[in-house]
């Protein structure tokens, strides 16, 4: 990757920036001993408010997408379509599936560590356990969608926008459900997003330092635009056309 340094400092950028703002999250959360804040008790009161039978029962399908095998399945098939070789593709498919299995562990811990109740179970239109910050079902379809749109920018030659937009509805559609069905707060979803970048950003920046280069896809290495090269059918420097009528 001829820009990789470039790669690099943006996606630590994106990780530093993300993180921070978990931090803050976190310290607000477990200052206030986990107690919802005004913005949690809105969006769950507008919830409970706007619940018809249809609606729920897409929220039931739509979260459920979001946990087990099926995310992890398409992270491995992205990874399998990144590779560019064949050496290439086992490498990059378990590198995605680590980063999102280790992702999810680290967020069981800072789980476990902030403590945080989930609403009363009154409010619940579906099955959840454990803690509630972040949000479990949150973080595993943005790590998800993270990694399929890294996958698509880099090998999707038609249609790209469409589907890179379908991906982050997906995630965000995840997100919301789990609010809408009363099994987490609002902050428990902003606080998986958040973590979801902060890891992604970490991992690629990683990836961008240290990561050999046979290991790096052709289309993340090439020329270009997305090398920072010269464009595509301009003449190389010093066989540029010469001004003959030019006088210094």
């Amino acid at each position: 990757m001829t820009n990789r340094k470039g790669v690099a400092e943006l996606a630590g950028s994106a990780a530093l920036g993300a993180w921070a703002g978990f931090a803050v999250l976190a310290l607000v959360v477990t200052g206030g001993h986990g107690a919802p804040l005004h913005l949690d008790r809105s969006l769950l009161s507008w919830s409970v408010g706007h619940r018809p039978a249809t609606a729920v029962a897409v929220a039931r399908g739509l979260t459920a997408t979001g946990t087990g095998v099926l995310p992890y399945a398409l992270v491995a098939l992205a990874g399998l379509l990144v590779g560019g070789s064949r050496r290439q593709r086992p490498v990059t498919a378990l590198l995605g599936v680590a980063c999102l299995a280790s992702g999810q562990a680290v967020r069981y811990g800072v789980m476990e560590l902030t403590g945080r109740a989930r609403p009363p179970y009154r409010y619940w239109q579906t099955h959840a356990s454990g803690l509630s910050f972040p949000s479990g079902h949150t973080t595993t379809s943005a790590l998800t969608a993270g990694l399929l749109l890294l996958a698509l920018c880099l090998r999707a030659r038609h249609g790209r926008l469409r589907m890179c937009l379908a991906v982050a509805c997906w995630a965000a559609g995840v997100g919301l459900t789990r609010v809408y069905l009363g099994v987490h707060w609002a902050t428990d979803v902003l606080g998986g997003w958040l973590f979801a970048v902060g890891w992604l950003g970490a991992w690629l920046c990683a990836a961008a330092w240290w990561l050999p280069d046979r290991l790096i896809p052709a289309a993340a290495s090439g020329s270009g635009a997305l090398a920072g090269g010269d464009a595509a059918g301009a003449p190389p420097e010093g066989h540029a056309p010469r001004d003959t009528g030019r006088r210094d």
